[in-house]
């Protein structure tokens, strides 16, 4: 059963499109992550999802039922940007969530505050960190008994050990059955913690699916040429090979699939040392949102 489904989501700001026929499906208690450079439209599929903005075409669903204040009662979102009112204390954001959220938790939201370094919840949140106000919005999130909870950027600002709190509260979350989205920069935390992803470039879908599936399939293949000018005829055109790289003799082809008959047709083009090379994440979501890379100088017919 899907916790989320989104179908062709679209939405422009005048001439520029931010979400272009935007499609994700993500499964209940599952942890997923949503990945893209700056402007890729992850912070817009947040807002449209919760009806902070309207799209121009498209739905989302949270299980069978579109958006409305009564689902909100369901749903803790996180956003960006902090909206803590600055003018009142932590305690009073405590109590203030606890009388509007039916399942509020204070009692874990003080305790997750004071594991974060917050000892004193009578300070003023415009008086704390932006890392702080992070911590204290995560908090609040995560004591609401949530099953949908929507976090963008939710380790922004935060040091180490804060971080890994957070991703210990996401990956935990899913294992009670709930379900997390989140956005982030760092690649690596999405991979610690994240089951599947999806990757969006200019407002459209790169790539998506389960994050060890991903890794399996998409690999480097690497050889050292004879000399700074000779190609792999082998690899024009290949339609398992989705760009070439080099750099002086090293000659890198990155693959989807098929890897090993790649290897086999460079060291027959006359690259030496060939090896195949596993992908991290960050490899994968590089490779995803990289400009389309010219090729016709490194291999030729």
């Amino acid at each position: 059963m899907n916790a989320i489904t989104i179908d062709h989501l679209r939405k422009t700001y005048g001439a520029f499109v931010a979400l272009d026929d935007l499609t994700l499906s993500i499964p209940q208690g599952s942890v997923f992550g949503l990945l893209g450079p700056n402007g890729a439209g992850k912070t817009t599929t947040f807002k449209c999802m919760l009806g902070l903005v309207r799209p121009d075409g498209g739905t989302t669903r949270f299980s069978d039922q579109t958006f409305s204040p009564a689902v909100l009662d369901r749903i803790a979102y996180v956003p960006e940007r902090s909206v803590l009112y600055e003018g009142m204390s932590v305690a009073e954001h405590i109590e203030m969530q606890r009388r509007a959220y039916s399942k509020f938790d204070a009692d874990r939201a003080r305790e997750l505050v004071k594991g974060f370094g917050i000892p004193d919840l009578r300070r003023k949140t415009g008086k704390l960190s932006k890392g702080m106000r992070t911590a204290v919005a995560v908090a609040l999130a995560f004591s609401r008994s949530a099953e949908v909870l929507v976090l963008d950027e939710p380790t922004s600002g935060l040091d180490p050990v804060n971080q890994r709190t957070v991703l210990n509260l996401i990956v935990n979350e899913a294992a009670s059955g709930n379900t997390v989205v989140f956005s982030s920069h760092q690649v690596g935390h999405v991979e610690r913690a994240a089951e599947r992803i999806a990757i969006m470039k200019d407002g459209r879908l790169a790539l998506e699916g389960m994050v060890d599936d991903l890794k399996a399939d998409r690999k480097i293949v690497e050889g050292i040429m004879p000399d700074d000018s000779a190609t792999v005829a082998a690899l024009n055109g290949n339609p398992h090979v989705r760009r070439v790289e080099r750099n002086g003799r090293i000659l890198r082809a990155f693959v989807s699939g098929d890897a090993a008959a790649i290897a086999e047709a460079m060291s027959a083009g006359g690259a030496a040392g060939v090896r195949v090379v596993d992908l991290d994440l960050e490899d994968i979501f590089f490779d995803a949102v990289a400009p389309a890379s010219s090729t016709a100088d490194l291999v030729e017919a």
